[in-house]
């Protein structure tokens, strides 16, 4: 990747400001106000259901928001002649037809934003899987689907990742390797806003935390102020979003 970015660089900015979106009855944004900034991995957290997925297809313009906004560099991300350029993301890691190998996937992605097969080679280098690149994509497991996704989200160089769960079905190498990605990501002065449910890990990683339940903003910190007076940063979690989870239950 080229070291392109400066810490700092409102251009690579997300900002949601009032975001409010219901489905019928379900209320997936509600007002929901704050920044991820360049130079700093932001740890978005929330129980299943709290709107999180949600928020980023928001930021992404693929749900439009009852009121309020979602921007990126100050403009809506639709408003980008090559938005892969400005913004990279990962929603869904199975979302890729299983009958094109992994390269094929790519280089289309590549010929929508003027993209080089050069770029696609040096992402699948990136990832991890240029010795399975020829290969279906049906038959790859779930961790190198999420590699493949995260190497989509990374084809445009751009300023800005937005990644939803990329640590799931990833193996113990695989969680170093997408610890290590953040964190270059983050030091070469982009902005990085990471979502996950598994707590140690971005207890290691995130510089900064947004915690929302029930589509509302329940916490813009940092973690070791949420994990202030607790065991660990899942027990501090656990008892800031127990109001808002959308199950309750209790361990036998």
């Amino acid at each position: 990747m080229r070291s392109r970015h400066r810490p700092g660089d409102d251009q690579l900015v997300i900002e949601v400001r009032g975001l409010s979106k219901r489905y019928g009855p379900t209320t997936a944004a509600d007002s929901l106000t704050f920044t991820a900034k360049p130079g700093v991995i932001t740890g978005f957290l929330g129980p299943n259901g709290a709107g999180k997925s949600t928020t980023m297809r928001l930021v992404l313009g693929l749900d439009r928001p009852d009121a309020g906004h979602a921007l990126v560099g100050g403009r809506p991300y639709w408003s980008y002649r090559r938005p892969m350029r400005e913004l990279g993301a990962l929603l869904e890691a199975g979302s890729v037809h299983p009958g094109r190998t992994a390269f094929h996937h790519l280089l289309w992605l590549a010929h929508t934003h003027g993209i080089g097969p050069s770029r696609v080679l040096a992402v699948l280098d990136q990832v991890g899987l240029s010795d399975v690149a020829r290969r279906r994509v049906g038959a790859y497991s779930l961790g190198m689907r999420q590699r493949l996704g995260v190497a989509a989200a990374l084809l445009g160089d751009p300023g800005t990742v937005m990644l939803d769960e990329p640590m799931n079905g990833l193996d113990p190498e695989g969680m170093v390797w997408i610890r290590r990605l953040l964190r270059t990501l983050a030091d070469d002065g982009r902005t990085v806003l990471v979502s996950s449910h598994l707590m140690s890990e971005m207890e290691k990683i995130a510089d900064h935390l947004i915690v929302i339940g029930r589509g509302r903003l329940v916490a813009d910190t940092t973690p070791a102020q949420l994990r202030a007076g607790h065991d660990s940063l899942e027990d501090a979690f656990l008892e800031l979003t127990r109001a808002t989870a959308e199950y309750h239950g209790r361990a036998r």
